[in-house]
């Protein structure tokens, strides 16, 4: 939002408090500047620019959102935060379209949206991007997969090959 003032001081000053926020929490850019004039008179309005800084989650949900925008998939990204990890949730029309085979545009959208949110951050912090409890399902089914293959080791008192697997699909596994 443009808020003006004689100087950019007062601008700022009127900006945040019409806004609420500290000036740690906002972005200004100065569009205008007041001049001094004959005898030091100052002449035009001082404008600034107050923007709200977004937190890496939110720039994080932005960026995902963009990314499916400009793959052409009708999705929406929306922010859920209150879980061990900040789940980026994806609703779409196709949801096969934004999944991919075995989960695979979903973990790739999971690690470049992981990498913005974490952009400054000392210590790494996970987000989970999912689709209509994608993950969840994928978990339930490798479970299953798990014991049917532990039976069939036992019954053969063989090794059993699997293909290879992603490294949150290892982790259900083991």
């Amino acid at each position: 939002m443009q808020f003006t003032g004689k100087t950019v001081e007062q601008a700022i000053e009127l900006g945040l408090a019409e806004l609420n926020l500290t000036a740690e929490e906002v972005e200004i850019a100065v569009k205008e500047e007041t001049q001094k004039g004959l005898f030091g008179k100052l002449k035009g309005k001082a404008v600034v620019e107050n923007t709200k800084k977004l937190n890496g989650n939110e720039k994080a949900t932005i960026f995902v959102q963009k990314v499916l925008d400009i793959l052409d998939i009708n999705a929406k990204a929306t922010l859920v935060e209150g879980g061990k990890n900040p789940v980026i949730n994806l609703i779409a029309e196709d949801s096969s379209e934004v999944i991919g085979y075995r989960g695979e545009v979903l973990d790739s959208i999971q690690t470049l949206a992981g990498a913005i949110a974490n952009i400054g951050k000392k210590e790494y912090k996970k987000v989970v991007v999912d689709c209509e409890n994608y993950r969840d399902k994928r978990e339930e089914t490798l479970i299953s997969l798990a014991k049917k293959l532990e039976a069939k080791a036992t019954d053969m008192k063989r090794e059993v090959i699997l293909e290879p697997m992603n490294p949150f699909e290892r982790r259900i596994i083991h």
